[in-house]
């Protein structure tokens, strides 16, 4: 399967010779142009939705830390319970169990786990582990205020991206308006297609076009996402 999805190319190649059936070599590098923003705005949303996802285990994982070092459990014994967290937290805390069972540095092994869209809670996580171990500090209060960050964060990011449905739908449908104003136009006898694909100023009409309302889209994304905490 992995090498199927190598060998396959890429869709917006696969687009291109639509575009070009459609609207000529512009429509072609038109249609590449779409699909490539598309697939970008759906991986994006993807990324963010695993970075919430993994916030919230990693939030789930430290409560059952902190309890268990609550009733007495030693570091160790409570790192090693992270196989009954969520697939995405124990990616993050099994180095980490492993490194207590066999008395390596826990903060060493957690800063090694530290990349994508947790590695700044994962180093703080590590941070206050080092605080405890260095200066011996109370690790379980450490972590419980790392909890309510995270749990904050996971819970207003949850509201404030409901609250924003609305907007991003918006978004959606004013991009979508240039293709439906063409649809009607074709509809209505007018022939905006041919426009667009003969002469020179139909193609720089639609390159321009096109590329503005990419843009557009992407950077109303970028304006929803920054709305959002992470």
């Amino acid at each position: 399967m992995p090498t199927a999805r190598l060998l396959a190319p890429p869709l917006p190649l696969l687009a291109a010779p639509l575009g070009w059936l459609l609207l000529g070599p512009a429509g072609a590098v038109c249609a590449a142009g779409v699909v490539w923003g598309v697939r970008r705005r759906i991986a994006t949303r993807r990324a963010a939705d695993r970075a919430g996802s993994t916030a919230a285990e990693l939030a789930d994982a430290l409560a059952r830390i902190t309890d268990e070092l609550r009733t007495g459990a030693h570091p160790a014994a409570a790192l090693a319970g992270h196989v009954h967290d969520g697939p995405l937290a124990r990616a993050l805390l099994e180095p980490a169990a492993v490194a207590a069972r066999i008395g390596e540095p826990v903060p060493e092994a957690l800063r090694r786990t530290a990349r994508g869209p947790a590695r700044r809670d994962v180093e703080r996580v590590a941070s206050a582990w080092e605080l405890a171990d260095t200066h011996g500090a109370p690790l379980a209060d450490l972590l419980t205020g790392l909890l309510d960050d995270i749990r904050w964060r996971v819970a207003h990011g949850a509201r404030v991206r409901a609250q924003l449905a609305g907007p991003r739908a918006t978004a959606s449908v004013l991009t979508a308006l240039p293709l439906a104003g063409i649809g009607l136009g074709q509809l209505m006898g007018i022939a905006p297609l041919t426009v667009l694909r003969t002469g020179l100023h139909g193609p720089a009409l639609l390159l321009t076009g096109v590329g503005l309302t990419v843009v557009g889209a992407a950077w109303a994304d970028r304006i929803l996402r920054a709305a959002v905490p992470t």
